[in-house]
């Protein structure tokens, strides 16, 4: 089973964005949110991109990664590389692994990472998005290899007690909301990065909100 990090572990620690999923533009957000933090990062029609999505499909509350995942695959813009799906997962057994694949197989690349966490119960249903690797292991005591130049967790459910058991029994429905509004609005905002790039185009704030139908009819579905 995968390990989860504690969502309050952050290599760098800066500002985050938390949405909740019931907000009816977090498709909207989430996406204008990863444009700022992609576009300062230097992301252009030539980085090569890799979304690592981590978890396993044997507990529920950990299915986040792979079913953003799955949704993912075969949708993403040429360039943009996904590991982590529900046939072929990425956990804790096979993390360093997979990092090193990707290591060996693109240059320097720019990882977004996505898990699911654990928080405080206000929290659950909440999407963050943050700067930097997160730990994934960290909140149960496990030495994992930090992940991703930035990061987005969902909180599941409830963290703090018994967590393996709280993992197994939280809400499928709410893990698979959760996959559909992430996976669409890093689709949404990679299609305008890059072709904001290729026409030449300085990334407009606040135009996520403009063009987050399509988007929002993909985290529905």
């Amino acid at each position: 089973m995968a390990l989860l990090k504690n969502p309050a572990v952050e290599i760098n620690g800066g500002e985050k964005t938390r949405v909740h999923m019931d907000d009816p533009l977090a498709v909207s957000k989430i996406a204008q949110d990863l444009v700022g933090r992609l576009h300062k990062l230097g992301i252009n029609q030539n980085s090569q991109v890799v979304i690592l999505c981590i978890g396993t499909d044997r507990s529920t509350g950990d299915a986040l990664g792979p079913l953003v995942g799955d949704r993912l695959a075969g949708q993403a813009p040429a360039g943009v590389a996904v590991y982590g799906t529900l046939e072929n997962p990425v956990h804790a057994t096979n993390l360093a692994q997979v990092l090193e694949e990707v290591r060996q197989t693109y240059h320097r690349p720019l990882v977004i990472a996505v898990d699911a966490c654990l928080g405080r119960l206000e929290n659950v249903g909440c999407v963050s998005i943050g700067d930097g690797p997160l730990n994934p292991g960290a909140g149960v005591n496990k030495n994992l290899p930090p992940v991703g130049d930035l990061h987005i967790t969902g909180i599941v459910n409830i963290g703090g007690f018994m967590e393996y058991v709280v993992l197994q029994n939280t809400r499928l429905h709410v893990v698979v909301r959760m996959a559909g509004l992430i996976a669409a609005a890093i689709l949404h905002a990679l299609s305008q990065l890059l072709e904001w790039e290729q026409y030449g185009a300085v990334v407009p704030a606040g135009s996520s909100l403009a063009l987050s139908q399509a988007a929002s009819g993909l985290a529905h579905s």
